[in-house]
């Protein structure tokens, strides 16, 4: 499989790609409506449901009976078609029900690039932006990363995004929807799309933002903290880790915290480089 080329500089000037809102439609048809998601009416209001709601707004995870359900979770793996390509998958993940988290989110959001794409950019979940419009990487985190990728030389265009987890997980606090970190369970669950997506895409580099996409390739006792910006050599591909960066935004120095990131993603270019000249 032919691979896009890293060369030339990227271009820091072309304006961010639009991606428009989908009220009614996505790639995963059409957008179920709130009352939709909550489990009405869609045969899906188990006692879960209910449980899941109900934590929704206090914060809390469900009670042992929502938890034993979540540990039993089916997993996606049965959901991925066999020898399918990226399109195929994209449409067959809009109907995963490996956990509970499609029972909230707006859909699913897959992962999104060129098939061919030399690097592949793994986060943690979709965000509150992203699960509306349907695409990764499209808020502010994502913002960050593609003026990151700039910075360090690397075409955002000829990189394939995804996540870790494919559904939003969240906490409703009034009118808004709080970032929920995913758990293990749920990561493992969905770990067969990302298998699936790394299998076609058989990339050179895989770049891990945060400790959740670090874990759900590198295994669960991978430490960011301790390995960030190192060349891991994995099973057919190189893993470099690093910050998320949400992180980034947070930081209490905002500009060191980005230029470290920064430097990160230039180990990326480098073994880009390297690659290049062994070919």
């Amino acid at each position: 499989m032919g691979h896009r080329r890293f060369g030339g500089g990227a271009d820091t000037t072309h304006p961010r790609r639009l991606y428009r809102p989908l009220s009614a439609h996505s790639a995963c048809g059409t957008v179920r409506s709130r009352s939709s998601r909550e489990g009405h009416g869609n045969g899906y209001a188990t006692y879960s449901a209910r449980q899941q709601r109900r934590s929704a707004h206090d914060g809390r995870d469900p009670g042992r009976r929502g938890r034993r359900w979540a540990m039993k979770a089916p997993g996606a793996a049965e959901f991925v078609p066999e020898g399918a390509d990226l399109a195929r998958l994209r449409q067959a993940a809009c109907h995963c029900r490996g956990c509970d988290l499609y029972q909230h989110a707006t859909q699913t959001v897959f992962g999104a690039g060129p098939a061919d794409a030399d690097v592949v950019v793994i986060g943690e979940q979709p965000g509150d932006q992203e699960d509306v419009v349907g695409q990764p990487f499209v808020g502010p985190a994502g913002r960050l990363l593609d003026r990151a990728l700039a910075e360090a030389d690397i075409d955002r265009d000829a990189v394939y995004v995804t996540n870790a987890v494919k559904h939003f997980k969240f906490v409703e606090r009034g009118k808004r929807r709080i970032h929920k970190t995913p758990g293990r369970t749920e990561v493992v669950a969905c770990s067969a799309w990302l298998d699936a997506e790394l299998d076609l895409l058989r990339p050179r580099l895989v770049v891990c933002l945060g400790a959740i996409a670090a874990q759900a390739v590198l295994g669960p006792s991978f430490k960011v903290s301790a390995q960030r910006g190192e060349v891991i050599e994995a099973d057919g591909y190189r893993v470099v880790a690093t910050v998320h960066p949400s992180a980034v935004l947070r930081a209490p120095d905002r500009a060191e915290a980005y230029a470290a990131f920064v430097a990160d993603l230039r180990v990326v270019r480098a073994q880009l480089g390297k690659s290049a000249a062994a070919r």
